[in-house]
């Protein structure tokens, strides 16, 4: 069986940076042992490895670092089994044990009652800014771009931003929650915060006044947000990118629709 890792040398050579491996599904003596030989056979060989068909996290990607996240969430890939309604909880539960590659980033966007959903243009419960949101909240080493690469060129906003949300955060804080009815949180990289935050399908709207004193005291930013539009509600494809200034005296005034969500960047104001 070591044998079978000669393939990982071979990826090396070719320039290959990293493996997504599918498909264990199953957690027995033999199958978590095989976890932890292709981690050390890929680590030998600079390899990065991402297990989807896995098992949520025990602390192994402590041991080797190349492993940047791990599938055991139900996840995108399940679309209409997939709701806002479950995946609410994953920041404050699953995501608590590791990372978590859930797969987001979904183009078409509907609310539960006239979802339809056919490959290749496979669609997701959820309002837009629902899906922006998720690359902020959910942790994880590396994160997809999960839907047709058409669609990304024709939505070049929200491309351009979950794109540089990053995969490594400074600073983790949690901002106002309720478990299994909405989350919001703030993360920091260098000098930027994201802010992301999502809705349960209970109410057909929810207000949150979200305090900003995470900011640096005296400094301006500029607070670039995509929010569920005043349509939202029925037609999840509905949204709104703004660009406003902020500082930490201040709050953020959110508006989700039912199964809504928030994604923001605050960039500090340079002073010449």
């Amino acid at each position: 069986m070591e044998n079978n890792f000669d393939l990982f040398k071979t990826f090396s050579d070719w320039g290959v940076k990293g493996l997504k491996i599918d498909f264990m599904d199953r957690s027995d003596q033999w199958m978590v042992d095989f976890y932890e030989r292709v981690c050390r056979e890929a680590a030998t060989h600079h390899l990065l490895i991402d297990f989807h068909g896995a098992f949520k996290p025990s602390g192994l990607e402590h041991k080797y670092p190349n492993l940047l996240s791990y599938e055991g969430v139900l996840g995108m890939e399940q679309m209409g089994g997939c709701t806002p309604d479950n995946s609410v909880y994953y920041p404050l539960i699953r995501n608590a044990v590791g990372p978590m590659d859930y797969t987001p980033g979904a183009m078409i966007s509907m609310q539960p009652e006239c979802y339809r959903s056919e490959r290749p243009n496979s669609a997701a419960i959820g309002t837009r800014a629902y899906q922006m949101a998720l690359f902020i909240l959910f942790e994880s080493g590396i994160q997809m771009l999960a839907d047709n690469p058409t669609l990304y060129y024709k939505n070049p906003d929200c491309t351009e931003f979950i794109t540089s949300v990053p995969v490594t955060w400074d600073e983790t804080r949690a901002l106002p929650s309720k478990t299994g009815e909405y989350v919001f949180v703030a993360k920091r990289n260098g000098d930027k915060w994201y802010v992301g935050g999502i809705t349960n399908g209970k109410e057909k709207h929810r207000s949150f006044s979200i305090p900003l004193d995470f900011l640096s005291p005296g400094t301006d930013y500029t607070i670039t947000s995509f929010e569920d539009g005043p349509n939202a509600h029925r037609q999840a494809m509905d949204y709104r990118h703004k660009t406003n200034t902020v500082n930490s005296t201040g709050t953020m005034e959110v508006k989700l629709a039912r199964n809504g969500g928030f994604a923001a960047v605050l960039n500090p104001v340079t002073r010449h």
